[in-house]
């Protein structure tokens, strides 16, 4: 895995550092980020292909620190070494004649430390000429609309201490939907390092099941409370949530934190739920901004009980608390939630009447310092009625707290887990994802 020769863009990402270290003044210290990917995006409509083609993308952020002040320039890095000198000399140029017009930050973290690490993880994509015919080969007949994007993606890191991290990653994302003339939708995503095609027949054939249940008349419902299934897409949906104002340990100093209450322990979760960083599957770097590495795993929820919130170095440094390796945002980069007890096939009947969700959208606080989210259902929703599915759903919009729904009104989470990946693409493609289970939940609150 790390045995693989350079690549030209590993040899002038190396060169560049050492570079750096040879121009840097005595009092200057820097950080050096790579971000780079060779990507084909393939985008259908109504199963034809609408636009495709490849990107080949790198970038730099150069952070240059002294005297307690720092800045930074971001320029194209291309694995030309003679081109990525160039714009990398006028980028330092140009951040000392602005660094002393920069106030001084007292909470700064320098570069320290020397940890080095090299992880390349190769696998089995489509090739370029076959995506096409392999995604639409089983959705021909059908309104598909969705995007491909696959290809290698590349992060890097080095500093002025001598920390070097590269973490290079064959990866392929599916984001998908079904639709049906009267607008409703089934979606699906198929995401990994290695193209799986029982895998994804697998998951088109439920798509297709899930879409002649769409047929049926759409049932609307009153607001009120309902028993509703969360499958592992919507339960995915919450717990990115979890990244905006909860697990951060500056918005828990700030009182901006939905998990103020955990944190005091006045309030408790289920003892059902379970939450950690898991670095092991290696879908994401280790290292953050600074180039620290976080541990494998951190437990982050216990059973019900917040034991670890994510605390990087320049929050450690404002309120003397001790970094975990978090990275600048604070937020989850590795998110899983642990299995419970509900077994596939006892999903329905444990549901028994009530609402089954597939996806969830708009999804926002309501009231943070209560924990309450509110959003509304999306694609493939459906009542249940006696452990059978009845009808789909018009849309709903819910509000309901996190302290009840992973917390008293938490019945089980499901044995599986499913792995729902980041499809973002804005500036690159989004590395990573959440592996979570499917969740069953008692009175969820939806209002309209």
């Amino acid at each position: 895995m790390n045995n693989q020769e350079l690549s030209p863009l590993e040899f002038s990402f190396n060169q560049l550092i050492e570079t750096l270290l040879i121009k840097k003044a005595e009092n200057e210290q820097f950080t050096v980020k790579l971000s780079s990917e060779s990507s084909q995006f393939t985008r259908f409509n109504h199963a034809k292909v609408r636009q495709t083609g490849c990107v080949a993308d790198g970038w730099i952020e150069l952070t240059l620190m002294k005297e307690q002040r720092s800045s930074f320039r971001l320029f194209p890095f291309t694995g030309n070494w003679k081109t990525d000198w160039q714009l990398g000399y006028a980028a330092l140029q140009e951040l000392r004649d602005e660094l002393i017009l920069i106030p001084v930050d007292p909470y700064l973290v320098l570069p320290s430390g020397n940890s080095t690490s090299r992880e390349i993880h190769s696998g089995n994509l489509l090739g370029q000429e076959a995506v096409v015919s392999t995604v639409l080969e089983l959705v021909a007949e059908l309104d598909f609309t969705g995007m491909y994007a696959g290809g290698v993606v590349v992060k890097a890191y080095g500093d002025s201490s001598g920390q070097k991290h590269w973490f290079a990653t064959d990866t392929f994302t599916l984001d998908y939907s079904l639709f049906m003339t009267s607008g409703q939708a089934v979606k699906g995503t198929f995401a990994g390092s290695d193209w799986d095609k029982a895998a994804y027949i697998a998951k088109i054939n439920e798509a297709k099941k899930q879409l002649k249940l769409l047929s049926r008349p759409a049932k609307e419902l009153p607001r009120g409370q309902y028993k509703t299934y969360f499958a592992p897409a919507a339960v995915a949906d919450l717990l990115m949530m979890l990244s905006w104002g909860s697990l951060s340990e500056a918005d828990i100093q700030q009182g901006n934190s939905a998990l103020a209450a955990l944190w005091r322990q006045e309030k408790q979760l289920s003892p059902k739920f379970s939450l950690k960083e898991n670095f092991q599957r290696g879908l994401v770097p280790r290292f953050n901004e600074l180039g620290e590495m976080a541990a494998l795993e951190l437990r982050v929820i216990e059973k019900g009980y917040l034991v670890n919130s994510l605390v990087n170095s320049r929050t450690a440094k404002e309120y003397g608390k001790i970094a975990n390796g978090a990275n600048s945002s604070e937020t989850l980069r590795a998110p899983e939630i642990s299995q419970g007890n509900l077994e596939f096939e006892q999903i329905l009947p444990s549901l028994d009447t009530g609402l089954y969700v597939s996806n969830l959208h708009y999804l926002n606080w309501s009231d943070r310092q209560t924990g309450r989210v509110t959003g509304m259902t999306r694609y493939a929703c459906f009542w249940v009625e006696n452990g059978e599915i009845i009808a789909p759903i018009e849309n709903l919009r819910f509000d309901e707290s996190l302290y009840r729904f992973w917390g008293e009104n938490l019945i089980d989470l499901t044995t599986f887990q499913e792995f729902i990946p980041e499809v973002g693409t804005y500036e690159s493609r989004q590395l990573g994802g959440s592996l979570v289970p499917g969740m069953l939940v008692e009175d969820f609150t939806y209002t309209l």
